[in-house]
């Protein structure tokens, strides 16, 4: 039997028959919490009502009290109450289905979306941008070309009204979405904790390598914390943890932030949170609230396309660098020796931003790098710039890229000054994990960003903590989840 439980109202709803969860009356479940003393299972409620106070509601609010992960939750169950309550979600809605309609997908009044899969062939990825907005086992989403965005409503359709070919495709979903999610505990002492990581096999320039999140849930494990990675088409299924550790290229416009969003929706502890996402990602911010805090920063310009271009050389100096504010990994960046320069580089990153970054050229030989986790300071590298090259990461036109080395060092023999401008740095942002960039120059440390995402492999910023490393990170996480059952209880 696996660690899913059914909860029905009527023994007739879903039958033990019917599926190799436990189905249990809804009755039982909220009365007897003995029942799961010392388990943490995923709810499945199926109930026939989900209207304020019933019998389904009840189900999902003590699901949510006694730490068991639920479909659905409260909080969907009350956005969906009401239009008014969804209406942010159309937008996407909306899109996907003005998509769907390109290509083909037939013109229908209603479609039926059951565990993120649609009845109707067409509206596969309308099917799980609703299931990604809201986790409910059934939904209807009329589709109606006078309303906004084209749809007319979403509602949850309780299982039991379920007839014929339709109850057997909602039978057929919820087979394939429960299907080896959760696995049999392999041990006598079952985890604790379940720890998503969210990872993008596609992604050649990923935070940390397949290697590092090995043992990274090598040493979760002996800390009784599960960890099961997760990829961008898993939205639907991010209920199933308890944590998010993103661990790929964070992006306020991309998944990574809908990971994050929907994390802190279900009171998950998460790596990188919205709001470190928010203003990490985007030098502007950092430029303002670093200056604000008196911590020392390159001069730097803000740009836009009224500025005069003539007179930054005169201020900065040259050569300038020229960056964008959501630029990573040293891309989208330019040197300006020259006013065509300068220009040419303004021109290409005003297609796609309002404003610009424009910065003295601090030339060093290697930048500081020093991991802060939970305001406190957790690593501390040397990047030395790639050879030939002014950064420490070259891109060749071809695509291909190549790096400088690197040194790791205990934190306690960094120097001071670096360890602690990174640390006030970082403790600007939140109390997450952060990389703070710095350079020693002859007049002083200064910060180049701080980044809510930092590369973290086992053979680079854990040279020296080693396994250490990944267990004060998984503390970080853990405690989180102490402090939040102890506030339930």
């Amino acid at each position: 039997m696996t660690d899913w439980v059914v909860l029905v109202e009527s023994a007739n709803d879903i039958s033990q028959a019917e599926t190799p969860h436990k189905v249990l009356k809804v009755s039982d479940y909220i009365t007897k919490p003995a029942l799961f003393s010392g388990r943490r299972p995923y709810i499945l409620n199926l109930c026939r009502s989900y209207g304020y106070q019933s019998e389904g509601y009840y189900a999902s609010l003590l699901a949510e009290a006694r730490g068991h992960r639920v479909s659905p939750s409260v909080q969907t169950m009350v956005e969906l109450s009401a239009k008014g309550l969804y209406r942010h979600a159309l937008p996407d809605l909306g899109e996907r289905l003005r998509e769907a309609h390109a290509k083909g997908a037939p013109k229908i009044e209603r479609l039926f979306v059951a565990f993120s899969k649609p009845e109707t062939p067409g509206y596969e990825r309308l099917a799980r941008e609703v299931s990604d907005w809201f986790r409910v086992p059934a939904l209807e989403v009329e589709l109606d070309p006078k309303s906004p965005h084209g749809i007319g409503r979403v509602r949850m359709v309780p299982p039991h009204k379920l007839k014929g070919e339709r109850r057997d495709f909602f039978l057929e979903a919820m087979e394939a979405y429960t299907s080896g999610r959760i696995s049999e505990p392999k041990t006598k002492a079952p985890a604790k904790w379940a720890l998503a990581v969210l990872v993008d096999p596609h992604e050649k320039t990923a935070p940390s390598k397949p290697s590092s999140i090995k043992r990274l849930a090598d040493v979760a494990a002996k800390m009784g914390v599960e960890v099961e990675t997760i990829e961008p088409s898993d939205l639907t299924s991010l209920a199933e943890f308890d944590a998010l550790f993103i661990r790929a290229t964070t992006q306020i416009d991309n998944y990574t932030y809908k990971f994050a969003r929907r994390a802190e929706q279900e009171g998950m502890p998460v790596i990188d949170d919205t709001q470190s996402m928010i203003r990490c990602t985007n030098k502007v911010f950092l430029k303002e609230i670093l200056e604000k805090a008196g911590l020392p920063i390159p001069h730097t310009l803000i740009l836009d396309e009224k500025s005069d271009l003539a007179s930054v050389f005169e201020t900065l100096g040259n050569p300038v660098v020229l960056k964008t504010p959501d630029g990573s990994f040293g891309t989208n960046m330019v040197k300006a020796r020259s006013l065509d320069e300068l220009r040419a580089g303004a021109k290409h990153m005003f297609k796609d931003t309002a404003l610009i970054i424009a910065q003295e050229f601090v030339p060093t030989k290697f930048d500081w790098r020093i991991g802060v986790l939970n305001g406190e300071p957790l690593y501390a590298c040397q990047y030395r710039m790639a050879r030939g090259h002014w950064q420490i990461v070259k891109h060749g036109p071809d695509g291909k890229t190549s790096e400088g080395g690197f040194t790791t060092f205990p934190v306690e023999d960094a120097p001071p000054e670096v360890v602690d401008a990174a640390v006030r740095g970082a403790r600007l942002i939140g109390d997450g994990l952060y990389g703070v960039d710095l350079k020693e120059t002859d007049k002083g440390v200064v910060i180049i960003e701080i980044n809510d995402n930092p590369s973290i492999d086992h053979d680079v910023e854990g040279a020296i903590l080693k396994d250490e490393l990944w267990r004060r990170i998984i503390s970080w996480f853990s405690t989180r989840l102490e402090e939040r059952m102890g506030r339930v209880a």
